[in-house]
Order: structure tokens, then C-alpha cells, then sequence
């Protein structure tokens, strides 16, 4: 009988030290032992990655791209080799594989590069010999320029969920298991609150909205790859043995409350441009050299003009800001502006569910709640399947728990312990 294919994948909070690595490596025997081949994609250990990057910036104020990425892929080599030799400690023929070796090739954008093609025969042939692979997660090698100038690119933050999804639709694999510090996905940020319920089952669209409004647990082109490709993703703990969620399609989603969980997002800033003249042609003025820039606008809102000019907001990532003033002072100017003014005191909260757009009373609920909890909204913007607030970063903890409590998410034995309270108090 074939043997079940598994892809799992270890973020770098699950190999951050030697006790770690020894454990990952005994679940990854177990998983072997009970009859399954395996594939499994590590990232950099702990904070090897903001480690890396603090010693290139330590050298260099603007490290060199392409050597920056032939830095950072160290990391996950590290991650890949260490995670094999304890596996052959415990007598499990393993190897370890960099990206371009498992044969993920890119489009070459270092920084930021998007797989374009797995091509694992290596993989395959190492599975054909019974050894665990072991992937260096997050990279690939660019296919444009012949093989004999390819170079070594990273996939960007959480790119080793991307390789994890990637090779497990190129493989057919049976399951695609995401080990994280956390068991699942949860309405909300348990961290932030406490009543927050872990999901069993969520869509790859509310995931998708989820990733993109901040939720940290999976990358979103991770997301986006398992979609397109049909591939079942399984979030777990790396740190116990408990049922965790899965990302698929959701047959019961026209069954259940419409509000499926809560996404908040701090790395983010808002820019207003003040009494910017009000005539054709001026967005694609103020957003062309941002693109050009690669910075990524979120929210717009532009206020009714009056007297020929009008006021334009929108958000950028809070880490970009400085440089989305830069490339916005000479634009100003051309433009006759009266100024630019920015704000990072900011951050989003978002509910997100499948249909929210077409389910009257939801933002208006949102709103009133908001408004209830004492929380000032300064933009709005929406989507098929969430709506989203921009309000003071402070207010993000208040504006949360009255969410979470008015679109009754929470686990039932928080809603049972309150309700007990408040009998006991009355």
C-alpha cells in the first residue's frame, strides 16, 4: 500500500534552540514511524532572521539586495541541517535541502520574490530512498537567468509557509500541516483577548482577509496558494498534542454567524494630503511614485471638495512611512498642496466573515459598538467579506473585547462564566 505523503512546516518559535530542534525531531519520527512519507519546511531558528538583518544594517545603511539575500538564506540552511542530524540521532534517515535544491524556483525579485515553478525531483528522489527531507524554508533560485547566473532569492516574511503550501500542491501530498507557537486560528488575538474561541474549521477566503488585516498565524500568499491549488492546510501547536484548524473550503458557511473572527493590525500609519487641488489626474499623481516605490497603500478616503481643493487620506505601513514622506514632499510641491501630515498613533481593526457585504445591520452593529465602547472611527473601508476601522492604536484593546462580545464570538465557557457572574452580582 503507498504510504500517506505529509508536508509539515516549523516556524522558527518551534526550532529556536537545541531542546526545540530535539523535539521537533521526535514528532517528526513519531509522524514516520506511524507510516507516512515526509516533507518537512523549517524557518530560521528564533530571531535568527532580525539577527541577520541587524548585523547587514550594522555594516550598511542599505545593504546590497542581492547580498542581503544570500545572508538571510543562511538562516533556514542553519534551521534545515540541524533539524537532519538530530532526526539521524534518533537513527531516521534524513537530509537536508536548500530551496533550490527541493527545486523552488522564483521570479527573481530579491526581498520579495513569488515562487514560479517546484519542480522536486530531488524531493521525490530522496523520498524514493527513505529520507525524511528536510526544506530550507522562505527562498528559491531565480529561473530567468539560465542556471549558470541564478541567484539565491527570499520569498519575504512568513515565506516559509509559501514553500510549505507550494511543495505540498506540487507534491499531491495528503496533508499540509502548519506547526506554529499557537494551536489554531481563534476569533481573535487570545493574547488580547482572553475569551477568544479557537476555530475548527475557517475558509480560505475569510483566511485570506484574516492574513491580510493583520492576523499573524499564516502568510498570505500561503493562503492564496492553498486556495488556488485546493491543498488543506492544518495549523497546530508545535508545543502540545491538541486538535488544531483547518483552512478549507466551508460548506456550512451560509449556516453559522457571518462574523467568523476579528483581525487588528498595528504596522500601519495614515497620510493626509491637505487641501490638495481638486481636479482630474491627481490620484494617479500621488499614487504613481509610491508604486513606483513599492510602497503599499491600504485605505483612501477623500473628503468632498470645497473652493477647488479637497483633503486626501490613506494608510501605508507604519515601517514605510518615512519613505512614503519622502517620495510625497516633492509631489506636494508640484501639486501646490498646503502640506502632508502623518499619524502613527494608528491601527485597524477588521471583522471578518463570509457575506458579510451582502448581510444588512453588520457595519451598523460595528459602528454602534464602537461608538458605545467610547472609540472615535477615523476611516472606513470594506471588502466582500470584512469591514474594517481605522482608530487610535490606544483604543485597539477596548475596541476588540466590545467586538468580540457583540458579535458573540466567544468560547461558550467564558459566555457561561460571565452570565454566572452576573447573576451572582445581581
Amino acid at each position: 500500500m503507498e504510504r500517506p505523503l505529509v508536508v509539515q512546516k516549523f516556524g522558527g518559535s518551534s526550532v529556536a534552540n537545541a531542546d526545540r530542534i530535539r523535539r521537533v525531531a521526535r514528532r517528526i519520527a513519531r509522524e514516520r514511524a506511524a507510516g507516512s512519507d515526509l516533507v518537512v519546511v523549517v524557518s530560521a531558528m528564533g530571531d535568527t532572521t532580525d539577527e541577520l538583518l541587524s548585523l547587514a544594517h550594522g555594516i550598511t545603511d542599505e545593504p546590497d539586495a542581492r547580498e542581503l539575500d544570500m545572508l538571510l538564506a543562511t538562516g533556514e540552511h542553519q534551521s534545515a541541517t540541524l533539524v537532519s542530524m538530530a532526526l539521524h540521532a534518533l537513527h531516521v534517515d534524513a537530509i537536508s535541502l536548500t530551496g533550490p535544491q527541493a527545486g523552488i524556483t522564483t521570479d527573481g525579485r530579491f526581498g520579495r520574490a513569488r515562487i514560479a515553478n517546484v519542480e522536486p525531483r530531488r524531493i521525490r528522489a530522496e523520498l524514493e530512498r527513505g529520507n525524511v527531507v528536510i526544506v530550507a524554508g522562505f527562498q528559491g533560485q531565480s529561473a530567468s537567468a539560465g542556471a549558470e547566473l541564478s541567484e539565491i532569492t527570499t520569498l519575504g516574511r512568513g515565506g516559509s509557509d509559501t514553500t510549505a503550501v507550494a511543495l505540498a500542491a506540487a507534491l499531491k501530498a495528503d496533508r499540509c500541516q502548519v506547526f506554529t507557537d499557537v494551536k489554531g486560528i481563534y476569533t481573535a488575538d487570545p493574547r488580547l483577548v482572553p475569551t477568544a474561541r479557537q476555530l475548527p474549521v475557517i475558509g480560505y477566503e475569510e483566511m485570506l482577509e484574516l492574513a491580510h488585516q493583520g492576523a499573524q498565524v499564516m502568510q498570505v500568499r500561503a493562503v492564496e496558494l492553498g486556495w488556488v491549488n485546493d491543498v488543506v492546510i492544518e495549523v497546530l501547536s508545535s508545543f502540545e498534542d491538541a486538535p488544531g484548524t483547518l483552512i478549507r473550503e466551508d460548506p456550512l458557511v451560509e449556516q453559522r454567524n457571518k462574523v467568523r473572527g476579528l483581525a487588528h493590525d498595528r504596522n500601519v500609519a495614515k497620510v493626509t494630503l491637505v487641501a490638495v487641488p481638486d481636479r482630474p489626474g491627481v490620484a494617479r499623481t500621488v499614487f504613481d511614485p509610491l508604486a513606483e516605490a513599492g510602497i503599499n497603500v491600504d485605505m483612501i478616503v477623500q473628503n468632498v471638495g470645497h473652493g477647488g481643493t479637497t483633503d486626501m487620506s490613506f494608510t501605508v505601513p507604519r515601517a514605510e512611512l518615512g519613505r512614503a514622506k519622502k517620495v510625497l514632499d516633492p509631489v506636494v510641491r508640484e501639486l501646490g498642496a498646503r502640506e502632508v501630515t502623518t499619524d502613527a498613533s494608528v491601527a485597524k481593526v477588521s471583522i471578518v466573515g463570509a457575506g458579510l457585504h451582502n448581510a444588512p445591520g453588520y457595519a451598523a452593529r460595528m459602528f454602534g459598538t464602537l461608538a458605545d465602547a467610547g472609540v472615535n472611527i477615523e476611516m472606513i473601508s470594506t471588502s466582500e467579506v470584512r469591514i474594517t476601522c481605522m482608530i487610535a492604536e490606544d483604543e485597539l484593546a477596548t475596541a476588540l473585547a466590545a467586538l468580540h462580545g457583540a458579535f458573540e464570538l466567544a468560547r461558550p465557557d467564558a459566555v457561561d462564566a460571565a452570565a454566572a457572574g452576573g447573576l451572582a452580582a445581581g
